[in-house]
Formats: C-alpha cells, sequence, structure tokens
C-alpha cells in the first residue's frame, strides 16, 4: 500500500496557527515594553538617578511609540503585512540589544525610542491581520488571542523581568527580550503566511480618521482608560517596596498576581464584548476603575488583601483592549488598519501621559495621591463613551 501524503492544514487550522503566531509575537513586544516596570529601582540604582526619573523609561518608549506607530503604519500601508511585522520586530529587537550595551540613562532612552518604533509596527498590524482573517462573530475571541500576548507578558515577562533585574541587574532583562524578539521574527519569517489582505493604510486615511471627530473621539478613549492605570502601575514597584518593604520576590509576586488578573480580564474583556458590545463593556469598566484605582493607594490594606484587590483591579483594566478593538471595527470597518495604529498609539499616549503625572504627583504628593488623579483620568475616559459616536 502506498502512503499518503499528509493534508495541508486546513483554513481554520491555518488560522488558529497564525492567532497564536501573532500573539506570542505581542509576548515579546509587551515583554519588551513592560519590563521596565518591574526595574524602576534596579535601573535607578545602577545609573544614579531618582525612581521617578527611572520611571521616564516607560514615558520615552511611550511617547516615540506614539508618534511612530500610526506615522509608520501609513507609510507602510502597501507593503505586505508580513515584510511590516518582520521589519519591526528587527528595529525592536535592534534596540533591546541597545540597552544592553547602555552606559547612561540618555543612551536607554534612545534604545527604548528604536524599541518603540519597532514594536509601533509590530502590535496594530497583528491586529488588523487577526480582524481580517476572522469571521465577524469569533472576531471578539480572535483579537482575544492576539492581544492575549501582551497580557501574558504582564503575567510572565514582567515579573521575571523584575527578578531577573534585582538578581542579575537591569541589562539581564533586556538581553532576554533581544532574544525572544530574535527567536520571534525567525518564527514569523518561517511560519506566516505570505500575502495577508487586510484594507490599505495610507497618510491619506491617517488624515481621514485624525479629521472625523467620531473616530478621534473613539480612539483617545484609549489614551484616558490607560493613562489612568499607568498613574498607579507605573509607580507599583516602588510602592510596595516603601509600604511593605517587599524587595525582589515580593515585587515580582505582585506583578505576577497583576500579569494573572490581565489575563483573566483579557478572557473576560472578550467575552463580555461578544455578549453586550463593546462600548457597554468599556462603561462597566470605567465605573470599576474609579473605585480600584483610588483603593489600591489611599487604603493601606495588609499584604494579602492588596493581592486580592491587584487582581481584581488588573482584571478590569485589561478587560478593556479587545472591547475597545471591537468598537473601532464596528465603527468604521474599511479603516482598521489606522484606527489600530491610532488605537495602539494613544494607548502609548496614555502611558506617557500616565507615568509622566504619575511622577509629578509622586514627586509633590506621595503615593496617596495617584489612585485619585488617576480616578479623575478615568472619569474622563467614561465621559467619553456618551458622544454622539455611540459605537
Amino acid at each position: 500500500m502506498t502512503a499518503r501524503a499528509p493534508s495541508p492544514p486546513g483554513p481554520l487550522a491555518t488560522l488558529r496557527l497564525t492567532l497564536w503566531l501573532l500573539a506570542v509575537t505581542n509576548f515579546a513586544i509587551g515583554m519588551g515594553g513592560f519590563v521596565v516596570i518591574g526595574i524602576l529601582s534596579p535601573v535607578a540604582a545602577d545609573l544614579a538617578i531618582s525612581k521617578a526619573q527611572a520611571g521616564s523609561l516607560m514615558t520615552v518608549y511611550a511617547f516615540f511609540y506614539a508618534i511612530g506607530s500610526p506615522l509608520g503604519v501609513a507609510l507602510t500601508g502597501h507593503w505586505d503585512r508580513k515584510r511590516v511585522l518582520l521589519a519591526g520586530m528587527l528595529v525592536f529587537v535592534a534596540g533591546s540589544a541597545l540597552a544592553v550595551m547602555a552606559g547612561s540613562l540618555v543612551t536607554v532612552w534612545l534604545a527604548r525610542a528604536v524599541m518603540a518604533l519597532g514594536a509601533g509596527l509590530v502590535t496594530p498590524v497583528a491586529a488588523a491581520v487577526a480582524a481580517a482573517l476572522s469571521p465577524t462573530e469569533q472576531r471578539g475571541r480572535a483579537l482575544a488571542v492576539v492581544f492575549g500576548g501582551l497580557t501574558l507578558a504582564q503575567a510572565l515577562g514582567v515579573p521575571v523581568g523584575a527578578w531577573l533585574g534585582y538578581t542579575l541587574g537591569w541589562r539581564s532583562a533586556f538581553v532576554v527580550v533581544a532574544v525572544l524578539g530574535a527567536t520571534v521574527w525567525l518564527a514569523l519569517r518561517l511560519r506566516l503566511p505570505e500575502r495577508i489582505m487586510v484594507p490599505a493604510a495610507s497618510l491619506r486615511a491617517l488624515g481621514a480618521v485624525l479629521a472625523c471627530r467620531p473616530q478621534t473621539l473613539a480612539v483617545s478613549f484609549t489614551a484616558l482608560f490607560i493613562g489612568a492605570l499607568y498613574v498607579v502601575y507605573t509607580y507599583i514597584a516602588p510602592m510596595l517596596e516603601q509600604r511593605y518593604g517587599l524587595g525582589r520576590d515580593g515585587v515580582s509576586l505582585v506583578l505576577l498576581v497583576f500579569g494573572i488578573g490581565a489575563v483573566v480580564g483579557n478572557g473576560v474583556g472578550g467575552w463580555l464584548t461578544d455578549r453586550i458590545g463593546g462600548r457597554r463593556t468599556l462603561a462597566i469598566l470605567c465605573a470599576a476603575q474609579v473605585l480600584l484605582l483610588c483603593a489600591v493607594t489611599l487604603l493601606h490594606l495588609p499584604l494579602l488583601a492588596l493581592l486580592l484587590l491587584t487582581a481584581v483591579w488588573s482584571v478590569c483594566g485589561w478587560s478593556f483592549m479587545v472591547a475597545q478593538q471591537a468598537r473601532l471595527v464596528a465603527l468604521a470597518p474599511e479603516r482598521v488598519p489606522v484606527l489600530f495604529a491610532l488605537n495602539a498609539s494613544f494607548l502609548y499616549a496614555g502611558s506617557t501621559l500616565g507615568s509622566a503625572l504619575g511622577g509629578l504627583v509622586l514627586r509633590h504628593q506621595g503615593f496617596d495621591a495617584l489612585g485619585p488623579v488617576a480616578a479623575l483620568l478615568m472619569v474622563l475616559a467614561g465621559a467619553s463613551l456618551w458622544s454622539r459616536a455611540r459605537v
């Protein structure tokens, strides 16, 4: 009997493989972007700067991502999507390697800027590919899988990076990021399908979105929501050190709990979005965050209670992205690549706003004031939902 060659994978298997590959790609990007949250103290000690200054590593990354992502996606709008992802990962890996070799704060800023420019090409393109390949009724779950890579980076990448930073020095965290990024680049080159068709982005399309008030207002929600979170989250490690006397293991544990909450929240966000819609999901999350942000910094809870509160805070925080992405797809499906690029840009603009505002509050008012200031931003995020753009 002649042996039969194995059949090629069907469309469903190919879609699943692509979604999981994009999720792993986002994991590498997420770890590189957020790892500084857990290593602010080692960075500050090594470079002889304050912890508020160390927080600028998040601010610089977020700023260059916010500026570079929509422009980069628009300028590469007619490139093959695989080519864009490969180019973005290559730039990201180069920036990570530069961070490993950096000997001054300015050099680390430069490295973070290069990483951000690469990441700004990868994450929105990955989301656009997932949305384009998935059936409408499964879009929320598909986006949850791809965005799940970023939330898994919160669960594993950030605490692992924190542990490495406290144990082997902060540069070791960027060594892991560089190696992981290079591995992902190779996997994308070998396994990602060619000629994935998504609506073409362009500078003209970018201008059209920015000129459209409902679409710009819809995307601005992301900046306000994530900005509120980062007022507190950027400085969670030094707060834990001061209030609870935690070191490497304690800080890593709390960040792990936050990350697990992010993974759960991503799934919850996809589930809610498919059932009650994006805008309703976002309204519920805003209301919950107003209370939770204040509680995290104003209530000096026992450590176990803080861990439980951190988990709930994270679930309600990271449920938002799938709902927001689905909302944008429904608002203007023909502009998905540009909308997703702007959404990712505004996410990091919010990170810039939150980390910078949190640093200012920390210098002048201390940790207690972080939560109430963050809650005010969250109120603005909720108010933006009640505009004429009711999607």
